[in-house]
């Protein structure tokens, strides 16, 4: 597989860098543990193999180029990401009935990843600049959707972690909220940034 190495560097770089997947799987993390955050991370894994599909069978070029298509999806995703920004924003402290608040669920995920402009740009690039299987465009498709699968799962696993391990600081209502609102500030940030 020539590549791989390359590849892999840039899938770990591409993924594993702060956006909007990752810094809402942290705050997940940090409000509801790493446990109850398991379905949304699913649902963001899920995702993102539908946005590799897309990538590698040219859809998402196709809609692209669609007169007018780019600035309502772009409203869309933006529109999406405030609303998971404000509700970032607005979690009220963990208490000892936090477990009748809503986790974000497998849906939400989902839906996440399918309106994330910094995953369609990440697999166009790695799908674009990388043949791992030469002359075989289905087999090279195949291997890079199973590896980049592996990585995003890996990828998310330690960010959801990393927010678990921030749970203590969000029982004190003054910390929550400065946490809270980093985070939602940090979600909108990296939205426009990839969208830019």
């Amino acid at each position: 597989m020539d590549g791989l190495s390359g590849f892999l560097l840039a899938a770990l770089a591409l993924t594993g860098s702060p956006g909007p997947a990752t810094l809402s799987l942290t705050a997940t993390g940090a409000a509801f543990g790493a446990g109850r955050g398991m379905a949304y991370l699913a649902g963001i894994v899920v995702g993102m193999m539908l946005v590799m599909a897309a990538v590698a069978a040219g859809l998402v070029g196709l809609l692209m180029a669609v007169p007018g298509a780019t600035p309502v999806v772009t409203v869309l995703a933006g529109a999406y990401f405030l609303y998971l920004a404000w509700r970032i924003a607005m979690a009220p402290p963990l208490s000892d009935d936090g477990a009748r608040r809503h986790a974000p669920t497998f849906i939400a995920g989902l839906a996440l990843s399918l309106v994330n402009p910094k995953g369609y740009a990440a697999m166009a690039a790695l799908y674009s600049g990388f043949a791992l299987v030469p002359d075989r465009v289905g087999a090279d498709a195949a291997v890079k959707m199973a590896v980049l699968t592996v990585i995003i799962f890996a990828v998310n696993v330690a960010w959801l972690l990393a927010g678990a391990g921030l749970t203590r600081f969000f029982r004190e209502p003054r910390s929550n909220r400065l946490i809270n609102i980093a985070f939602a500030a940090l979600l909108v940030a990296s939205a426009v940034f990839a969208v830019v």
